[in-house]
């Protein structure tokens, strides 16, 4: 008898061994990618138990093509497989890609700055930081549109961001898989860093990019993510702290700083919005580095570190940026051979102690700290 599609002698030989009572061991829960990556599946179909290539019919030969054209699934759709190592991305070369972009959608979300009634709108107009420069506003927009922009598989920047974040901080020369737990070990909550990102959009990676890529400011970089992953310098087994989670706070600050108006003054003598925007996320960053390694703080203390810093960057963003370029002209060196500004104490400390002390509090997640969105009289 003639057997079914699909079905050659070994087939029909494997049924005869089934009747016979001839059993085989048994395989449990072998991912149908490992098989393919092995070559075990090209070695079952080709010659296993005596059958030649000439026995396939030309269905299951269309079959297999259509098999090693099948790219890696995930549930968030089907993700292509470059054809080779993902390039490198710069600061400017994102950059350009969301100036030219169609951000209609993000830009009906924004709201560049924060409602104020009464009293306080009065306040705010006669006491108040000066208002941004009028062709100043579409750069500010535009800031505030990408914080709206979620990570997209089918968005080749949004990927080369992502690698480019993940090579410069870990020194891996080698492309990593879009989901998985080298990511947990970058400092993001979970396996998918997209998850992370509300609050911040793509602005959140954007900062850490520019973080990264700067040659001034990358050995800083580094040296924050080495202290976050520093399990034995403090009190406790959990002085470390999740970086990118850290990093996506502190973008947060900066969104909320800018919606306030309080960074309206440099940008109007600096005539840029974006630039000002990094120089104070790394001058955040510095200063948290600072509080971290001097004070020694534990992942308990996140929480009031990151309200500090926030606070102290809506009341004086300008000594934050000082105190960067003090850092940049390289004022004073620490005993390790890394370059820190010569400055006080009082600058980049803070004595949280007495508040730590009383009170238990667990590491704050991205964007879980309370933002100010109406002020009223």
């Amino acid at each position: 008898m003639t057997p079914p599609w699909g079905m050659n002698r070994c087939s029909t030989d494997n049924r005869r061994f089934e009747e016979q009572g001839v059993s085989f061991p048994a395989y449990k829960s072998v991912p149908i990618s490992a098989l393919k990556q092995n070559g075990l599946l090209q070695s079952l179909s080709a010659a296993a138990n005596g059958c030649r290539e000439v026995d396939i019919t030309e269905e299951v030969r269309r079959a297999r093509e259509e098999w090693e054209a099948v790219e890696n699934v995930h549930v968030g759709g089907i993700l292509e497989k470059p054809p080779g190592p993902i390039p490198l991305i710069s600061f400017n070369e994102a950059l350009q890609h969301f100036q030219t972009a169609d951000l209609s959608d993000c830009r009906k979300k924004i709201q560049p700055t924060v409602p104020r009634r009464g009293l306080a709108a009065v306040a705010h107009f006669l006491f108040g930081p000066p208002r941004l420069h009028q062709q100043l506003q579409s750069e500010r927009d535009l800031a505030l549109a990408i914080a709206q922009c979620g990570l997209d598989n089918n968005e080749k920047v949004h990927m080369r961001i992502l690698q480019t974040i993940y090579k410069k901080l870990t020194g891996s020369r080698f492309d990593c898989a879009r989901y998985g737990s080298h990511w947990e070990d970058l400092g993001f909550q979970g396996t998918d860093p997209g998850t992370d990102l509300r609050g911040t959009g793509l602005l959140g990676l954007m900062q850490t990019l520019y973080f990264v890529m700067d040659s001034r400011i990358l050995p800083l970089a580094r040296e924050i993510f080495k202290l976050s992953h520093h399990e034995t310098q403090a009190r406790s087994s959990f002085s470390n702290f999740p970086f990118c989670v850290m990093s996506i706070n502190i973008t947060r600050i900066v969104i909320q700083v800018l919606r306030e108006e309080r960074l309206s003054r440099e940008c109007n003598r600096r005539q840029q919005v974006i630039a000002v925007l990094n120089d104070l996320y790394v001058a955040i960053f510095l200063r948290l580095f600072n509080i971290w390694k001097t004070q020694q703080k534990t992942i308990s203390d996140s929480g009031f570190v990151l309200k500090e810093l926030e606070a102290f960057a809506k009341r004086n963003p300008k000594q934050l940026l000082r105190h960067l370029e003090m850092y940049l002209n390289g004022s004073a060196v620490l005993e390790d051979g890394f370059q820190a500004p010569a400055v006080s104490s009082e600058v980049f400390g803070l004595n949280l102690s007495s508040v730590s002390n009383s009170k238990e509090a667990s590491f704050t997640g991205v964007c879980d700290l309370p933002t100010e969105t109406e002020q009223e009289s």
